[in-house]
């Protein structure tokens, strides 16, 4: 007889938040243990794989990841394997001691985008009740805040799109903004090119030509920064050019009057002058943005990573509000969220200032609810804490306010965060420091404890990805024996730290649990479950139990535009809840439904070139590499693909410094230095540099990049900033600086 086949399991990728269908086969041969097969039926991604899906399972080798506790007995000493009971006492030791000494806000925890929603859930809900804090978020932060409090001002609601990937094809224009799917989610790029073979233009907004830009109809190259004046500039000669949908914005929207008169004051001219974006070009978007019956705006990284990134963003709605592009068929604004659960793990507890469901922690209601799901009182709720970056300055400092104790999980921010060396040393000052991770991440190598946990592939559990879809990543092969799930590691410090119930290790049980808490609330998962999500390739949320009131005013969307092969409509759906893809089709999910305009004017980044710095530098990734690089630089393919950092600049400036390809530069700005080989490029602009930010060492660019807040989302300023560039082998201000 012959060999049984090897078993094949349906699942996601572990990376970005296309989250795309794969499926898994046992093979013992393969790193990791498992193959990767093409899953074509599923609809997001049909089949295509970009290279860090196709190796995936490469991280899961012995040799590349954690498979056993490590502590630093002593405090200098190295980190050294330990039993798993040692590991955890001294964890909750460690976390213990902390509160008790200084108060429960000493104590921090920060999370990860790429967390489950489970494990997302379980541990907002740890630190909340275990540990008492207020001080926890999550380097989602970092992804699309901007987007989500630019687009909850707007709509009522964000969701990081408010209609399925499928929908871009069918759509007339797609104005592009700060966004390079080509190199960081290449199977959506068949959507673009799907959009252009039916007859539709693709406008992209990017400092740089990027393999994406590449693809464009009409590329604009605005200077870093500029992006609100960009699009306050098109808004104007949408106006001016009588292009305005004055029944939509009677209709459906309210501020229009505020928005118009601050838009009117970016008059052509003045927008080129700040943007370098010549008027003709100007016109020429307007036109192929106007002219379509339907059309759409995504933003993603370039526009949102700004001090002034949720401004930014409100003006790019506002121009898809004033030409009544937004809660109609095949036409809105979305956020290319980049992250693989970036959208859930805010929804459901990670974020500073938010309960799951997406609800406020601020709000009396909210809390009520949560805490009868908890079974605790609300007043043992803490309220809001510090956001990302705040809570990572804050660690170790001997203050009344400090956080001297910080469980991290799933994040390297000695590598992702801004101002990484100043993050680094105030990592090393803390007092205690766990780390859960399934590699030695350069922030676990701070770590007194290192706990190493299961990965993608090893374990189940949903994830929502950038179309609000939620998906069950399922369990494919098992994990070393030295490793546990994140929420085995937080059920067992539970009971350590006191409370023997409320925190399950199985992920379908949080998951239910995970419905509860949701119900009502914006992000609303009460009729979705694990069964629903297998048979239906995922649910789109808000998805309310029948019965249960939703959190999103009635009519938000529905089902899906009749016709389009999706299924009924909610107001037809009898039984179980359909889900919403699409949302706002009838009304936005603002008390009165009607969509808001921002009325915003144009401010310079907070730092601005000059005679010291006199040159932009602005970060992004690379095809082969993801975020902080501690999984894909472990992946041998991948590294030979993407090796390292470089410098990317214009043939004008290299001219000026002197520099060939391959020559090490040094960017630096006023927090620090960083190095790499010069890649020269008429593909930036020559007052622009660009470098990646998925390595450590001399190349780390994040020791350079800015901290600046948004006042609205605290999305730090790392999509511009001012710089010199100097040969790496020049003296220190020498001649060599004057670039």
């Amino acid at each position: 007889m012959s060999a049984p086949a090897p078993a094949v399991t349906d699942t996601h990728c572990p990376y970005c938040a296309l989250q795309c269908g794969m499926s898994l086969r046992q093979e013992p041969a393969a790193p990791g243990g498992l193959d990767v097969v093409e899953r074509t039926a599923f609809p997001v991604n049909r089949g295509a794989l970009c290279g860090k899906g196709r190796t995936a399972p490469g991280v899961l080798a012995a040799g590349a990841r954690l498979t056993t506790p490590l502590v630093r007995r002593g405090r200098s000493g190295p980190l050294e394997p330990a039993g798993w009971d040692e590991a955890l006492d001294r964890v909750a030791a460690g976390l213990a001691g902390a509160r008790e000494r200084h108060g429960p806000d000493a104590v921090g925890v920060f999370g990860g985008g790429g967390l489950t929603n489970e494990k997302a859930y379980a541990l907002g809900k740890f630190t909340r009740l275990v540990l008492g804090s207020s001080q926890i978020d999550y380097n989602g932060r970092f992804c699309m805040s901007s987007a989500a409090a630019a687009g909850t001002r707007a709509f009522g609601l964000d969701r990081g799109l408010p209609f399925p990937l499928a929908d871009i094809p069918r759509t007339g224009c797609v104005l592009l903004v700060g966004a390079n799917p080509a190199e960081t989610m290449p199977p959506a790029l068949r959507y673009f090119t799907e959009l252009k073979a039916n007859g539709g233009t693709l406008i992209v907004v990017d400092p740089r030509r990027t393999r994406t830009a590449e693809q464009a109809d009409l590329h604009l190259a605005p200077r870093p920064g500029t992006d609100l004046a960009l699009a306050l500039g098109l808004l104007h000669l949408v106006v001016a050019e009588g292009r305005t949908d004055e029944e939509f914005i009677a209709a459906r929207t309210a501020g229009w009057d505020e928005a118009r008169a601050a838009a009117m004051a970016h008059w052509p001219e003045l927008v080129e002058r700040i943007t370098g974006v010549p008027v003709p070009q100007l016109r020429a978007a307007v036109r192929m943005f106007c002219e379509p019956e339907a059309a759409m705006v995504l933003t993603a990284r370039g526009p949102e990573q700004q001090s002034k990134g949720t401004d930014t963003v409100g003006a790019w709605i506002n121009l898809c509000l004033a030409t009544g592009r937004a809660g109609r068929p095949r036409s809105g604004y979305g956020c290319l969220t980049g992250q693989g659960n970036g959208q859930g793990g805010r929804e459901h507890g990670q974020k500073a200032d938010q309960l799951p469901g997406y609800r406020l922690l601020a709000d009396a209601a909210a809390r009520e609810h949560v805490a009868r799901v908890w079974g605790v009182d609300p007043e043992v709720l803490p309220g809001p804490g510090r956001s990302a970056y705040e809570l990572l300055d804050a660690l170790g400092r001997d203050t009344a306010d400090g956080v001297r104790a910080l469980l991290l999980m799933a994040s390297n921010p000695v590598v992702s965060a801004p101002r990484a060396a100043h993050v680094e040393e105030r990592m090393r000052a803390l007092d205690f420091l766990v780390v859960c991770d399934v590699v030695l991440s350069e922030s676990a190598g701070l770590a007194d404890v290192v706990l190493p946990v299961t990965q993608w592939a090893e374990e189940t559990g949903t994830l929502t990805n950038l179309e609000g879809r939620v998906l069950l990543r399922r369990k494919a092969a098992e994990p070393p024996a030295g490793c546990r799930s994140d929420l085995a590691v937080l059920n067992a410090l539970a009971a350590r730290l006191g409370w023997e119930k409320g925190f399950p290790v199985d992920p379908e049980e949080v998951f239910e649990e995970l419905r509860r808490a949701s119900a009502g609330g914006k992000a609303d998962y009460s009729g979705i479950t694990y069964r629903r999500i297998a048979e239906e390739d995922g649910v789109f949320w808000p998805c309310p139990e029948p019965g249960t009131e939703s959190g999103p005013e009635p009519g938000t969307g529905g089902g899906p535009e009749p016709g389009t092969g999706g299924g009924p409509g909610r107001a037809a759906q009898a039984g179980p809840h359909p889900g919403t893809p699409r949302l706002f089709l009838d009304r936005f999910a603002t008390p009165d439904g009607l969509a808001r305009f921002a009325a915003v004017s144009h401010r310079p980044a907070a730092e601005e070139p000059d005679a010291e710095y006199p040159v932009f530098l602005t970060t992004g990734r690379v095809l082969a590499q993801y975020q902080s690089g501690a999984q894909t630089r472990r992946v041998a393919e991948l590294n030979a693909a993407a090796p390292g950092p470089f410098v990317q600049l214009h043939p004008q400036l290299a001219e000026r410094l002197g520099a060939r390809d391959g020559d090490r530069l040094a960017v630096v700005s006023r927090r620090g230095r960083a190095v790499a080989p010069a890649r020269i490029s008429r593909d930036i602009r020559p007052d622009t540099v660009f470098m990646p930010f998925h390595w450590p060492g001399e190349g780390r660019v994040n020791t350079v990049t800015n901290p600046a807040l948004d006042p609205a989302s605290r999305m730090p300023e790392f999509k511009v900033c001012a710089v010199r560039v100097e040969r790496a082998d020049a003296p220190a201000g020498g001649a060599a600086r004057g670039a």
